[in-house]
């Protein structure tokens, strides 16, 4: 299982991946601006949905997502190679839940990021000001503390440490999910682009795991206590023997 989180918040897109290691899923199309695409969910269906896409760059024509005009003409384009692909791919013995897939895709046109999130149906929506991240994959864990901190106007600092807090609260909680992770953040008002991989020696990751897990409780205990006497009374329990 893997999980992925892209903030969009002018003038920046961060993407950020937890990954198994080997198996990256975020893939970068180089054009006037940079697109981004990050994939979760059934590793065959996904896999092929990629290889349909660059085999379009690379063949060019209407098929290559290059030559496409605008971010939504680009999810629009992943949409549909996501339905054709299920639709092959499906039989009597493979029902379409098991090849559920999730993408993400991102670039900047005309000074402003673009944020689509593209379902397994094929449709997409948008991110926006109430919206100012996607997470797809695995997100119970991690969503809480994103929540509550991000915002469409959130500092990018601000954004990225919480991102890393919440990868670690997934790590914590499902063992089916591990480092590295790979970091990859697209400055568009800088004309910049910065990655790293984070693996279980990196020391930020370290601090962060540490920092978090002692704060978490130094917090915890501030919390007023909940007696049970601060509960309303029930009738008392009567003890019941059998004859």
């Amino acid at each position: 299982e893997s999980t992925c989180i892209t903030f969009c918040f002018y003038p920046q897109i961060c993407t950020m991946t937890l990954i198994f290691p080997h198996f990256v899923n975020f893939f970068i199309f180089i054009t006037d601006n940079e697109i981004v695409i990050q994939s979760a969910g059934n590793l065959a269906t996904t896999q092929s949905v990629i290889a349909r896409i660059k085999a379009g760059v690379v063949f060019g024509g209407s098929d290559s997502i290059l030559e496409l005009g605008s971010v939504y003409e680009v999810a629009e384009q992943v949409g549909k190679i996501v339905r054709e692909v299920l639709k092959r791919d499906k039989s009597e013995l493979i029902d379409v839940t098991q090849l559920t897939s999730s993408f993400l895709v991102g670039e900047c046109i005309k000074g402003q990021a673009a944020l689509y999130n593209v379902y397994t149906e094929g449709n997409f929506i948008m991110s926006g000001p109430d919206t100012p991240y996607f997470q797809i994959g695995e997100i119970k864990y991690g969503k809480p503390i994103l929540d509550r901190i991000v915002r469409y106007d959130s500092v990018l600092s601000d954004a990225l440490k919480c991102a890393m807090i919440s990868f670690d609260s997934t790590i914590k909680s499902n063992l089916s999910v591990g480092l590295p992770i790979d970091i990859l953040v697209i400055d568009f008002k800088k004309q910049r682009t910065y990655s790293r991989r984070l693996d279980s020696s990196d020391p930020y990751m370290m601090s962060v795991r540490q920092s978090w897990g002692s704060l978490i409780k130094e917090i915890f205990n501030r919390i007023p206590d909940l007696e049970p006497e601060d509960l309303k009374e029930e009738a008392k329990l009567k003890n019941k023997r059998k004859s």
